[in-house]
């Protein structure tokens, strides 16, 4: 069983340690370190940023260690709860651990000249090759990739995730769940890192507010709309708490429609009527994978080798920059600002992203609009100075010292179809 509050405080000294270890090999392998700079250099010269490179990339490398650390999280929930059957990491018992062991002798007696940052990108490797499971480990989407530990920091995570209770020699953290309940997972992100937190705004948003906002959204616009043509999308999504509450929803009217068809079908049209975006890559794995297991639980999957391929509609980029205006032709300004169409900020999102952005996914998935919008935007002030002018720039109602959450109302409201913009249709259930 998760004790969620004895892992936060280890993962979170863990978080730490991987930090100052990324940032010193950064400092002394300019190889390492230059991938990153190249990065900052074309966010700078976009004005995407005007922070200092350091700071910047600060920033990343407490991304890059919370990937990490939560590779690792998604691992162990996967071997300790049955959905792999070779394990890597530890596995939820003795015989488990020793079988992990069994693979981490055999991996170094095949490359004895590797470390165990080699071991641990193998692990990922192999968990990213199960259907369903691709986007989660791949090069385009994972921060984690973007810079390595040296392979002593690299040994000392692969120990800690097993360390054994001398009594039983069990794990000490066990993620075994008969439930597969994943909300734990934004729980822990929330806090894991203070400096993510302060960035992003990191905050909960309880199951009981969820499913309230969820009967004034997601309830009107079925039956206005209909149950299988309704989109619905979350542009500040987080870890993905509206998205599992839409797809439940969406799921149990498909499988009461069509009882007698295939479940996975009718979860992956669920999946294929939820969508969501956010900056934080991290947060945007977990809410894919909470999906993932979602999917795989209300279709009786229980290995991963068994699994259909599900796809979602999540991914990582700024819903107030990416994707175009459904009103810039309503003319607004904002004093010396004219017309939303300006070639260079609005048809092209400034024609930059970060490699962790999913370009194609964001033109695919902000380039439409919805039946329901519906998030809990971040209510802090943008501390980075061109970002801010970027927003202001994009944004009328971006004034003085403004919050997030004024530019992702006004951007709420775009995304949304008005009662003319689409025939309404009728629930044919």
């Amino acid at each position: 069983m998760i004790d969620s509050k004895k892992l936060l405080a280890d993962l979170q000294k863990e978080v730490l340690k991987l930090q100052h270890d990324l940032r010193s090999r950064c400092d002394a392998e300019p190889t390492v370190d230059a991938p990153l700079k190249a990065q900052y250099e074309a966010a700078r010269a976009r004005s995407r940023t005007a922070l200092t490179y350091k700071a910047w990339r600060e920033d990343e490398l407490t991304n890059v260690a919370v990937a990490w650390v939560l590779g690792c999280v998604f691992v162990r929930f996967l071997e300790d709860n049955g959905l792999v059957e070779t394990l890597h990491l530890a596995g939820p018992d003795a015989p488990g651990l020793a079988r992990a062991r069994d693979q981490h002798e055999a991996f170094f007696r095949q490359s004895p000249g590797l470390t165990e940052r080699e071991y641990l990108t193998h692990v990922f490797a192999q968990t990213g090759a199960f259907l369903g499971m691709t986007e989660f480990f791949d090069r385009r989407h994972n921060p984690l990739w973007s810079v390595g530990p040296t392979g002593d920091a690299a040994a000392a995570l692969l120990n800690f995730w097993r360390r054994a209770d001398p009594s039983s020699g069990r794990p000490i953290h066990d993620f075994s769940d008969a439930e597969w309940n994943t909300r734990f997972l934004g729980d822990l992100y929330q806090d894991l890192s203070e400096a993510a937190r302060k960035r992003y705004a990191l905050l909960q948003t309880p199951e009981f507010i969820e499913q309230f906002i969820l009967d004034r959204t997601l309830t009107p616009a079925i039956a206005t709309f209909g149950f299988r043509v309704v989109r619905m999308i979350d542009p500040t999504c987080g870890s993905g708490h509206f998205l599992l509450g839409r797809f439940h929803r969406l799921f149990n009217l498909w499988r009461d429609s069509q009882p007698d068809e295939v479940p996975a079908v009718l979860a992956q049209r669920a999946l294929d009527q939820v969508f969501g975006v956010d900056l934080n890559p991290n947060v945007v794995a977990i809410a894919r994978f909470r999906l993932l297991l979602a999917a795989l639980r209300v279709t009786g999957t229980r290995r991963l080798r068994n699994a259909f391929d599900f796809k979602n509609n999540v991914a990582t980029g700024d819903s107030l920059l990416h994707g175009r205006r459904f009103r810039e032709h309503e003319g607004h300004t904002t004093g010396p600002q004219t017309m939303f169409d300006t070639e260079d900020v609005f048809r092209d999102e400034l024609k930059h992203h970060f490699d962790v952005e999913d370009v194609e996914a964001l033109h695919r998935i902000l380039g439409q609009q919805y039946h329901a919008v519906v998030g809990n935007p971040p209510y802090i002030t943008v501390k980075d100075r061109a970002l801010s002018e970027l927003y202001r720039a994009r944004y009328p109602s971006c004034r003085g010292k403004y919050s997030l959450s004024v530019p992702f109302m006004e951007r709420f409201f775009d995304l949304a179809l008005r009662g003319n913009d689409e025939f309404r249709m009728t629930n044919d259930e």
